[in-house]
Parts: C-alpha cells; sequence; structure tokens
C-alpha cells in the first residue's frame, strides 16, 4: 500500500523496526508472526511508567537511534508518542518521511495540524462508544431477569488515515 516500508500488518523489509513498550507487550506478537522475523520487533526495556506520551517518544526515539540500528520505518504505541519520535527523528537530522516513515494510532486532533501531519489508525469511537452502552444495557437486563451473562466479542474496523508522515521508500 505505502510501500516496503509499511508494509507492517503483511511484511516488513530488512530495514523496518517495531518499537514496543511494556504498555504494548503482546499486541505486536502477531507482527513478528506476520513478518517471519521476530528481530524486527525491537524490544524496549522495561519500564517503571509504561505510560505513552510526547516524551517518552522523544526519549524511546533517541534510544533506538542510539543503538545505531539502521531503520526506515517507525510504528508508535500512539499519536503523541510517534509525534514524539518525529521531533526526535528531526533533531538527529532524519526526514520524516524522506527518511523514515512514521505512524501513529488514534487519530488525536494535533496529527493533523503538525508538520509533516501524522499518518495513523483511526478508531471508530463513536461505534466503539455505542457498543460499549449496549453491552452494558444488555448486562444490566440479564441481571434484572436472572438469566446468565454471556462473554461477548465484536469487532470494529480501524481506518487507516494516510497522511504525510509515511511514504514510499526511495
Amino acid at each position: 500500500m505505502l510501500g516496503d516500508r509499511l508494509r507492517m500488518q503483511t511484511h516488513v523489509g530488512d530495514d523496518g523496526v517495531f518499537i514496543r513498550s511494556m504498555a504494548t507487550r503482546g499486541n505486536l506478537g502477531g507482527l513478528a508472526r506476520a513478518t517471519g522475523d521476530a528481530a524486527l520487533v525491537l524490544d524496549l526495556p522495561e519500564s517503571s511508567d509504561p505510560s505513552s506520551s510526547f516524551e517518552a517518544g522523544y526519549r524511546l526515539t533517541e534510544d533506538l537511534l542510539r543503538q545505531k540500528r539502521p531503520f526506515t520505518a517507525l510504528m508508535a504505541f500512539d499519536d503523541m508518542t510517534a509525534l514524539g519520535a518525529v521531533r526526535a527523528l528531526g533533531k538527529a537530522g532524519i526526514r520524516v518521511p524522506e527518511q523514515c516513515s512514521v505512524i501513529g494510532f488514534d487519530d488525536v486532533a494535533p496529527s493533523s495540524l503538525v508538520t509533516p501531519s501524522l499518518t495513523t489508525v483511526r478508531q471508530p469511537m463513536a461505534e466503539m462508544g455505542k457498543m460499549a452502552v449496549s453491552i452494558v444495557s444488555e448486562g444490566i437486563t440479564a441481571v434484572q431477569q436472572k438469566t446468565k451473562i454471556m462473554a461477548q466479542h465484536r469487532k470494529l474496523t480501524p481506518e487507516l488515515v494516510i497522511r504525510d508522515s509515511t511514504c514510499k521508500p526511495t
């Protein structure tokens, strides 16, 4: 879709790197399986502060750059972490997206306002809210009627929002 650098769900080239923090452990096992190469997923050291933030993205990207491991794509835990990564890459003289594509997750408002605007994965928040209300309502009804509450698995499709922080490798 975007080229070798961002075929993240199905394939990552030898120069791709995924950053995984403690907050995302378990979420990227499928990526390692899909790529066929667990070495493409970079585990970061355990942290006592697993929260995501602009500062964390900046710091983790600086740590990654100090390792001198070549990469052309970075997928962050969320948009604010990705924005911190973009800032750290820029400070290091790495042009986004020409030298490194960056993608976030959640499509927070600043993602479309920064330069370059951030490619991100948008979740269907309104549908998720409606679904949550429906599940809670069904649970309340089941309790009131003294019927068994069944676990429910529902899936919604996220949307890839392609902006200026990603491009095909040159």
